[in-house]
């Protein structure tokens, strides 16, 4: 393989005003590297919307990974609103609805107040020490292949997510499922805020 020469792009500020940006970095590096697979963080759907703008489903894998159910209390039961999703589902896109690979149990414990595990502790560090985008898409990277949405871990994926609303991150990722998380590389950070 030969070196690669990738222009990134570090944001002024993080959130969604960078949307449409960090979309178009990851379609302009999606068709120069020949990658089909796109995973894509969105809680209530705009993210998404506007990949499904960008990306044809009829050339590109696109896979969104949103929150699971009941994830922000127990009287929310889905952020997604759900005539969104089945819009998005007929226009190609795949959804994964469900426990994220750094989530579940041990952020339950953590909210309770009770003591930091390990999972919710190595979410948190990737956060603080990249970005809360780049702990998505490392996150949802991994997701994917948990959920069988992804058929050939060889490939490189491009996964976009974001800080809070919107996106405003793009990585470059070898996916790996949770199981062998250690072996999922994130290749190249193409965007992300200061």
């Amino acid at each position: 393989m030969t070196d690669l020469k990738f222009e990134v792009t570090y944001f002024e500020k993080a959130g969604p005003h960078n949307l449409d940006k960090a979309l178009e970095i990851a379609k302009k590096y999606a068709e120069q590297l020949q990658i089909k697979d796109i995973v894509i963080a969105s809680t209530t759907g705009t993210t998404a919307e506007k990949a499904a703008e960008i990306f044809d489903s009829k050339d590109f894998n696109l896979m969104v990974v949103t929150h699971a159910y009941y994830f922000v209390n127990n009287s929310i039961r889905q952020e997604f609103p759900k005539d969104k999703m089945d819009d998005l589902k007929t226009r190609g896109l795949k959804f994964h609805v469900g426990t994220h690979a750094m989530s579940g149990i041990e952020r339950g414990i953590r909210i309770k107040n009770e003591a930091w595990i390990f999972v919710d502790l190595l979410a948190k560090m990737l956060g603080w020490q990249f970005s809360q985008g780049v702990k998505v898409c490392i996150e949802i990277s991994s997701t994917i292949c948990d959920a069988g949405l992804i058929e050939d871990l060889n490939r490189d994926i491009i996964a976009v997510a974001g800080t809070g609303r919107g996106a405003d991150t793009v990585c470059l990722i070898k996916p790996a499922p949770t199981s062998d998380f250690k072996n999922l590389r994130v290749k190249a950070i193409l965007a992300k805020p200061l």
